[in-house]
């Protein structure tokens, strides 16, 4: 007679805590049906968001709507055009990328003036002066002189020191624009990255969010039911136990995402537009060897290519120096006042190096630096190579676990769907079934996001390393 008490002391309180999670009264006869339908549901993309549950759920799952897709509509915003847009007002606001333009711009510079070395160099003079002289037995002779002069010299034949210092400065302008380039790719992927990291913790607010308003759902229903049986009070502490887990874990994502938005704001200014779906955006991973051999075409190892060829072409240049130089010069002056006359003249000059202790060292530190240009231009080159390999795996995982993910939460929906139904309708589980497959379907979700958008980055990464990360954006 006891135990047949008990039994029917349980059953009210299991009939109220199904009324308060999910299954009305008026429902329960058609549990098979909603079970079916749970199940179908299951079949969306794994990771999803939306309203809660339909009229007369309390704590009923929310809907089904992906969360990428919610993140979309709340923005409206093309995520291609939002991407470019936000690295538009990184390189406009840098004031990095200001700075390497300008010093591109002054080597373009020394680049001309070394190549108009070998152009005539007219010089004009004039002056006037007060003079005068005093003889013995003659009277004191001054007066004003004014005096005027014009020249003009021109290389004629220097073994093409010239030449290669125009070379020389010619490719350092070039390694100063590739630097330049380097400089706005490497911001480029920055923003980009701030950017997903941004919409990944959006998304994970959003899982966390959902799994405390089921935990709080949760304590509100059994401190009902502890109030009639202190018997279950274990189980109250356990939900709030997993309620404050599930809030804490809210505040550690917004701390996070604070963070990335003050990075984020840092390269493009204080107003953040709204985040878009990036959930289409670099899903695609390039091939390898394709990758690999667009490692020529970074602007980091064209930068150093040029740097090589720099060295090369100043070593050239200073062997050249030791060769004979011929220039050729006109010139004319006149005098005017006191004295009066002309000068002029026209003629070649010769200057033949015959001795130069520090010359054999200078070419010597030019062909090294060359040679150490060449080296560390290959090292670039087999440092992305093997880098790439690393980040292709990588990217080729994460897309893999993010999709092995979605299967697993298939199964894991039914069995929190199934767990929660037996315990309400049945009594064949426990509290903690129930708050376990909870806690395990929303980590599950969590771990789909970060494969996701791990596997997205690590693409950007890659192309970021070749013809950079805006080439698949465009």
């Amino acid at each position: 007679m006891q135990k047949l008490s008990i039994i029917v002391c349980k059953k009210p309180l299991l009939a109220a805590l199904a009324l308060l999670l999910a299954l009305p009264a008026s429902a329960q006869g058609n549990a098979g049906k909603r079970l079916a339908k749970a199940r179908a549901e299951a079949q969306a993309p794994a990771v999803t968001t939306g309203a809660a549950g339909g009229s007369g759920t309390r704590c009923g799952d929310e809907g089904s709507t992906p969360l990428m897709a919610s993140l979309a509509e709340g923005s409206g915003v093309d995520p291609r055009m939002q991407l470019q847009s936000l690295v538009r007002q990184a390189l406009q606001r840098s004031q990095s990328v200001g700075a390497v333009t300008l010093l591109a711009q002054a080597a373009r510079d020394d680049w001309e003036e070394a190549r108009a070395a070998r152009l005539p160099v007219v010089n004009l003079g004039a002056g006037l002066s007060h003079i005068g002289s005093k003889q013995d037995g003659l009277p004191l002779s001054q007066g004003a002189q004014g005096r005027a002069s014009l020249s003009m010299t021109a290389p004629l034949y220097d073994a093409g020191r010239i030449e290669q210092l125009a070379a020389w400065r010619r490719q350092l302008a070039e390694a100063a624009r590739l630097g330049l380039m380097n400089m706005e790719q490497q911001l480029a992927l920055q923003t980009v990255s701030l950017a997903m990291d941004r919409s990944r913790y959006q998304l994970q607010i959003q899982v966390y969010g959902q799994y405390v308003r089921k935990m709080a759902c949760l304590v509100e229903a059994l401190d009902s039911i502890v109030k009639a049986d202190k018997g279950r009070a274990s189980e109250l502490v356990q939900a709030v136990k997993n309620q404050q887990q599930a809030e804490l874990a809210v505040e550690q994502t917004q701390s996070a995402l604070r963070q990335t938005e003050i990075r984020l704001r840092r390269f493009v200014g204080d107003e953040l537009p709204p985040s878009a779906s990036f959930a289409a955006l670099l899903t695609q991973v390039p091939e390898l060897a394709q990758m690999q051999s667009d490692v020529l075409e970074a602007a980091e190892v064209a930068q150093l290519e040029a740097q090589a060829k720099a060295q090369s072409s100043y070593a050239a240049s200073v062997k050249a120096a030791r060769k004979p130089q011929l220039s050729w010069q006109l010139g004319s002056s006149a005098t005017t006042g006191q004295n009066r006359g002309g000068d002029w003249v026209a003629g070649v000059t010769l200057n033949v190096p015959l001795y130069n202790p520090g010359m054999e060292a200078s070419v010597s530190a030019a062909q090294k630096r060359a040679e150490a240009a060449r080296l560390q231009r290959e090292d670039a080159i087999e440092a992305r190579r093997y880098r790439m390999a690393d980040m292709h795996e990588a990217a080729v995982s994460s897309f893999d676990r993010a999709r092995r993910i979605s299967e697993i939460l298939r199964n894991s929906e039914r069995v929190r769907l199934a767990t929660l139904q037996q315990w309400q309708q049945l009594g064949r589980r426990s509290l903690f079934d129930v708050m376990g497959a909870e806690a395990d379907y929303y980590s599950l979700r969590v771990a789909h996001v970060n494969a996701l958008f791990d596997g997205q980055q690590a693409v950007a990464l890659l192309w970021s390393m070749g013809r950079g990360v805006l080439t698949p954006l465009q």
